[in-house]
């Protein structure tokens, strides 16, 4: 074996200039390779991240059915004991979880010369902060206060609509859980600016305790936000949550615990149709370097037929000689993986340190209320995925080389010129 080795690192140095361009190919693609997928993987992070702690969460506690028809009555009892404990219980397994209470309803919000439709989400404004950044938006005014007092805060859009501001007097009218007229009179002390005009148009935020009183929901909500430090994070939670979620059950109705695929799959779909087109392009780039070193090799074999010829004559079987042109293959393979793998590695280090970004992606950023700048995600996976494809197609490349010379006939060969 070690001879064979041998024999197969001096082939390939018979005419250098070829092999280092093969080479050089395959480690401008795996540098590439693992820069993209690395940057890729890390803005899928960066959009899941700052969609969950805008509003929602990571997870959530909700009961069975609001998920697909959100009504006020599909209420979970005793939410904020729940909220707690479930608090609590995370963080015996995760430091830095979170739980927030909510519930939630569509109203009608008035103001002195405008109407509009709008859903309002009773919260807790001490805990609210530890699973939603908007708290940390509000750009006029301040934040909602525990106390159950009738404030609210609402989005820019939703402002500049109603033609209210801080300290105007909002008319709230909509159905209590009994079915009962819910109505009251909140008076704006803040507005956020989440960077979605969506949320800025349509979600208004009140203390949880009015909302409750005003709504007649007694000690129900609607849905528990979870918030965890990161996604890694995201399933053990869910089994903590689900496992008090069904102790629950019997008492409170059937619970259902949703992450983030639950409820956004939209997000979902589209990170996976990102994904797809992503990788249409780095198979263009694999199969052009896979078809140069097919290129490569089929020449170096045609290049020594008479060789293999004479080889031949003298007992070598065929199966040594294509397993040496897989051997070459493989070596060149290997160098490329190697230094494309260090290379990307620092390259994506080094952007991972320091942050991507490219002309307008500031201004970007900026209106949706995201990072300036892009970090690649480094991990075992992201460095490995890109230059293994490559390695594997490279060896596949060499197949048709190999195979040849199974057909090739000493005699013959031998009087090639």
């Amino acid at each position: 074996m070690t001879l064979n080795l041998r024999m197969a690192w001096r082939n390939l140095w018979r005419h250098k200039r070829r092999t280092w361009l093969t080479v050089t190919a395959m480690i401008f693609s795996n540098v590439l390779l693992v820069f993209m997928i690395s940057l890729q993987f890390g803005s899928y992070e960066m959009m899941i991240v700052n969609t969950l702690q805008t509003f929602s969460g990571h997870l959530q506690v909700q009961a069975a059915g609001y998920q697909d028809n959100p009504r006020l009555r599909t209420s979970i009892p005793a939410i904020e004991s729940l909220a707690q404990a479930l608090q609590q219980t995370l963080r015996e397994t995760l430091p830095g979880a979170r739980a927030a209470p909510r519930a939630a309803a569509f109203a009608l919000a008035s103001s002195e010369r405008r109407s509009f439709a709008i859903q309002l989400v009773g919260v807790q404004p001490s805990a609210e902060p530890g699973v939603s950044t908007l708290p940390g938006l509000v750009t006029s005014g301040r934040y909602l206060r525990d106390g159950g007092d009738p404030e609210i805060v609402i989005g820019s859009v939703m402002s500049r609509n109603l033609k209210a501001g801080v300290g105007d007097e909002i008319t709230l009218l909509g159905a209590g859980r009994d079915g009962s007229f819910a109505a009251g009179v909140v008076t704006v002390v803040g507005v956020f600016d989440s960077g979605s005009a969506d949320m800025d148009r349509g979600i208004a935020e009140v203390p949880l305790d009015w909302f409750q009183d005003a709504f007649a929901m007694a000690d129900h909500g609607n849905t528990i936000a979870i918030a965890v430090e990161r996604l890694a994070d995201v399933p053990p939670a869910v089994r903590v949550a689900a496992a008090m979620a069904s102790a629950r059950g019997d008492e409170a109705g059937s619970l259902l615990v949703l992450d983030w695929n639950d409820l956004y799959p939209g997000l979902r779909q589209a990170i996976q149709a990102d994904l797809f087109s992503g990788w249409f392009m780095y198979g263009v780039l694999i199969f052009l370097v896979a078809f140069s070193v097919l290129n490569t090799q089929l020449m170096s074999v045609l290049e020594r037929t008479r060789e293999f010829g004479v080889i031949s004559a003298l007992g070598i079987r065929p199966r040594k000689l294509a397993a040496l042109v897989m051997l070459e293959t493989a070596q060149m393979a290997l160098i490329g993986l190697g230094v494309g793998l260090l290379l990307g590695w620092l390259v994506a280090q080094y952007f991972n340190v320091h942050g991507f970004s490219y002309p307008g992606m500031e201004q970007i950023a900026e209106r949706y209320n995201l990072p300036g700048e892009m970090y690649p995600r480094v991990t075992l996976g992201t460095l490995l995925l890109g230059p293994s494809v490559v390695f594997a197609f490279c060896l596949l490349a060499a197949i048709y080389p190999a195979v040849r010379l199974f057909r090739l006939r000493p005699v013959e060969a031998m009087r090639a010129a």
